[in-house]
């Protein structure tokens, strides 16, 4: 017998959407929020620069030598923070050991190279622009350096930077819950779907109703199609398995009287092939009856109850053998198998353990899933041998051809088990008997 692969489930289409859409947005804004303030910085020192090459070009404008060769100080320049003491504008002039400051370094000096990054008055951090130019006058170049306070700049950027992850932030989870609305509302159709197949499955209705978009219609259309076809395929079965069975009934019961009367050696001739006939049309008319029912999606029964019944007729049947069954189950359980059929699988079980129990026959359920439940009926008979549990199952199969029956119980319980995708195993009881294990699919919520 085929068993069902466990039972796996993915994460939701709304999740896996959702999911999608928060780490593109996360890659998004953490990519925005570190390049875009150093593209702002880039901005910024550019501008500073750009000032600086202006201060620089009025400062080369000034540089003049006297008639003895000597360099003559610039003016001021037109910016007055070049006289501020440490404005955070500044101005050298270098020429072999000769130095002229502005005045706004005061007593002080701009420190640093390139790599290691410029320093002024009060250890300020310097943007610094630097030009070698040589006059006819002199022998050695002239160093110019212009450099201005980068701690207003990074003041700014720091502030610019802050708005812009607080503009980022609000724009990704505004994004977020637009795509959390889009996504409910696509999904809509799908919810509605899931309600009507609950619907369907519960017995309130026997197809699919409503207006749906134009990818799912074909979908519920064949779903449709195939309720309705399912359920003309178990009217049909029930009605041949009713006709056939009223048909045969009275041919075999009259051909029964015959052989009734004739001798003993043709009478035994007869019999075992009429006994084969019976056996034959009850074993198919079973799997007919066996296609399912109508409402097979909204099936719903409480074993425990089930159990006390077919006690109840069993107890009267064979009250000669005094046979005590022993109901453990959970009188709140359910399993999703219409009434008949489960009274077909476990009455075939249970007249199976009164025939061959000694005095006790126990029904119980060791253990439980999220989706299934396992019963078992054990008792304290003889049992059966290890390597003939698998035979028990097959049709027509007698281990003991003294003990009245066809042969079919066990084979047509665990049919019926396997046609709502149950499981039947039969195994050595504690009790000493045979030990029958049914696996049974529990009602979805």
């Amino acid at each position: 017998m085929p068993i069902r692969a466990p039972h796996t489930s993915l994460p939701s289409l709304r999740s896996r959407l959702l999911i999608a859409a928060a780490v593109w947005l996360l890659g998004t804004t953490l990519t925005a929020g570190y390049l875009m303030p150093s593209f702002i910085k880039t901005y910024l020192v550019d501008q500073e620069k750009h000032q600086l090459y202006i201060y620089l070009d009025e400062l080369t404008a000034q540089i003049d030598v006297d008639n003895k060769g000597n360099l003559i100080p610039p003016r001021a320049l037109s910016n007055p923070r070049f006289q501020q003491p440490y404005s955070g504008l500044y101005w050298t002039l270098n020429v072999a050991d000769n130095e002229f400051r502005s005045r706004s370094l005061w007593d002080t000096r701009i420190t640093g190279d390139d790599e290691s990054g410029y320093a002024g008055p009060n250890k300020q951090s310097l943007i610094v622009l630097t030009r070698n130019i040589l006059l006819p006058e002199l022998d050695e170049p002239v160093t110019l350096t212009v450099a201005i306070n980068q701690e207003r700049l990074l003041k700014t950027l720091n502030q610019l930077t802050g708005g812009l992850w607080l503009i980022l932030l609000v724009m990704a989870g505004g994004i977020l819950c637009l795509i959390w609305l889009q996504v409910s509302w696509s999904l809509w159709p799908l919810r509605r779907l899931q309600n009507n197949l609950k619907q369907v499955r519960e017995g309130e209705t026997s197809e699919l109703s409503g207006v749906y978009p134009a990818e799912i219609r074909p979908v519920v259309d064949d779903l449709n199609a195939l309720l309705f076809h399912y359920q003309e395929l178990l009217e049909r079965a029930r009605n041949h398995a009713g006709n056939l069975s009223h048909a045969l009934k009275t041919p075999i019961a009259i051909l029964n009287n015959e052989v009734a009367h004739l001798n003993v050696q043709e009478r035994s001739k007869l019999e075992p092939l009429l006994q084969q006939l019976q056996q034959h049309i009850d074993y198919h008319l079973v799997r007919a009856r066996m296609a399912g029912a109508s409402n097979i999606l909204s099936a719903k029964t409480a074993p425990s109850s089930r159990v006390d019944a077919i006690s109840m007729a069993m107890d009267k049947v064979y009250a000669h053998r005094g046979v005590v069954l022993v109901n453990e189950l959970d009188s709140d359980l359910q399993v999703a198998i219409e009434k008949r059929d489960l009274d077909e699988i476990l009455g075939n079980l249970i007249e199976n353990s009164y025939k061959w129990a000694n005095s006790l026959i126990r029904v119980h359920q060791p253990e439980q899933t999220s989706e299934s439940v396992l019963l078992v009926i054990e008792d304290d008979g003889p049992g059966i041998d290890d390597d003939a549990y698998h035979n028990a199952l097959k049709r027509g199969v007698r281990l003991d051809e003294a003990t009245p029956g066809t042969g079919l119980g066990l084979n047509i319980a665990n049919e019926l088990a396997h046609s709502y995708r149950g499981e039947l195993s039969l195994s050595r009881s504690q009790l000493g008997g045979l030990k029958a294990s049914i696996k049974l699919p529990k009602p979805r919520n």
